[in-house]
């Protein structure tokens, strides 16, 4: 099997690279198989407390492979099931940079929305155009497009294919920033170093808890953030936090 996927560790965080830059990084079954599985492996590793997920300069993403569905029936698509794995990749617990240069399309653009920080260099170009070969986004582009740009924007870009620049996406709230070309992965390998100091289990119960804010409604979300809060009383790190801080001196957290 082919190696789409790179992975390689810097202390606290794990990095995956997209590698199929002969066809764009087209999202084909064998590379969200072992995008997943790369994940996964980040995500049950202790020793790693941050995940960047990367492209290459020209490209992060074009979209699905259409090679794998294009002669496809109604019941052979129901039966592959292949958009299971992106509920996979919701369910990873640790937090996901995307750095995002070039293309972002389709399902590459539904990728990066699957990570929680967006890290976009200058050329990057975001969109859903899945309307041109006659069919719509499938792995969460209508629901999580909407609820980062807002309604009008998202029907605008879906309705007619358009794609959304760096500075679009940014002012538009689906981007954290943007950087150069040649700066976009160090950037978001540096963030990733610098949230990676962070508690790592408070680190995960805020990535959950923000999340939720697009699940829930307000009381129950106030709720559950309150129980996240209160369990993470429970943990060496919250005593480790607390006496430091007092203290006045850095925090050694241990993760547990």
């Amino acid at each position: 099997m082919s190696d789409f996927i790179l992975t390689r560790t810097e202390d606290h965080v794990g990095v995956c690279t997209l590698n199929r830059p002969e066809v764009l990084n087209a999202l084909s079954v064998e590379l969200m198989d072992q995008l997943v599985a790369a994940l996964e492996s980040f995500d049950a590793d202790s020793n790693i407390h941050v995940i960047v997920l990367a492209g290459s300069e020209k490209v992060f993403a074009a979209g699905a492979d259409i090679a794998d569905m294009a002669e496809a029936s109604t019941v052979e698509m129901f039966e592959r099931n292949n958009l299971a794995r992106w509920l996979r990749i919701k369910a990873i617990r640790k937090p996901i940079i995307a750095a995002v240069s070039g293309y972002a399309l389709g399902g590459g653009c539904e990728l990066a929305m699957h990570c929680d920080i967006i890290i976009a260099s200058e050329s990057a170009r975001f969109g859903q155009p899945e309307i041109n070969i006659g069919v719509i986004p499938g792995a969460g582009g209508t629901q999580r497009l909407t609820r980062a740009i807002g309604k009008f924007r998202a029907m605008e870009v879906i309705l007619n294919g358009r794609f959304l620049t760096a500075q679009e996406a940014f002012q538009a709230g689906l981007v954290t920033r943007v950087v150069s070309k040649e700066q976009f992965l160090a950037e978001a390998l540096r963030l990733a170093h610098e949230i990676a100091r962070r508690p790592p289990i408070a680190l995960r119960f805020a990535k959950e808890a923000v999340l939720k804010a697009d699940e829930m409604f307000l009381t129950e979300g106030l709720e559950y953030e309150r129980k996240l809060f209160y369990m993470l009383f429970a943990t060496d790190d919250q005593k480790e936090g607390m006496k430091a801080f007092l203290e006045k001196r850095p925090a050694k957290f241990m993760g547990r």
